[in-house]
Parts: structure tokens; sequence; C-alpha cells
């Protein structure tokens, strides 16, 4: 199993030809270094297409997801450097379609 300690998430959308190398320069140019056990996310315009490059202190993984209905509920940032940090629940919701930005508003109830 691939030990991940922090995930980040790419606001700019990305190009899906990209490969290993061009995305690995994306996250030198916007975090000065891709750290071991962090993983990356990235996705295309139409938000159905990410990628996820995982440093696992020895080498890099490449993994992609393709949905072929719908689109993953993807942030929108303003400018092409910015990015979000999600926790695993965050990640979890958004793989498979939930709004995971409001992941922290239902996690408790206020009223029956």
């Amino acid at each position: 199993m691939i030990r991940v300690d922090s995930i980040w998430m790419s606001t700019a959308p990305c190009d899906m030809r990209s490969g290993m190398d061009t995305l690995m320069n994306q996250i030198i140019a916007v975090f000065g270094a891709a750290q071991a056990h962090h993983a990356y996310l990235f996705a295309n315009r139409g938000a159905n297409r990410m990628k996820v490059i995982v440093h696992d202190g020895f080498g890099v993984w490449l993994c992609s997801r393709r949905l072929h209905k719908g689109s993953f509920n993807w942030g929108k940032g303003a400018d092409l450097g910015s990015s979000v940090t999600l926790s695993t629940e965050q990640f979890n919701a958004l793989i498979v379609g939930l709004p995971w930005q409001r992941l922290a508003e239902y996690s408790s109830i206020k009223c029956l």
C-alpha cells in the first residue's frame, strides 16, 4: 500500500495528455518540490478525468481515473497556481462524486 500523508488538489484545469514529467514540473513550479508521501491531484477542464501523482519516497506513481457519465466535484480556482489541501474523507467523497467542499458542514446534527 502506498502511504499518503497529504493530498493536494490543483484547481487549474490540466491537459490530460500531460505525462509524469509535465505534471511534476507543475508541482515543482507551485510547491518548490514534490514531497515524499504527498499526493497531487489534477483534472481536465470538464472535470471528468483525473490524474494523481504520488511520490512514495523512492519514485513517483501516476494514476488516472475517467468518469463515463457526470464529473468530479472539482474546486474552481481563480488563478492558475492555486491548490487546495484535502483530507482523506474529502478525497474519498471527491472520487465518488460527492460535494466534498460541504463535508464538514454535515458532520454534526444541529436540530431534529
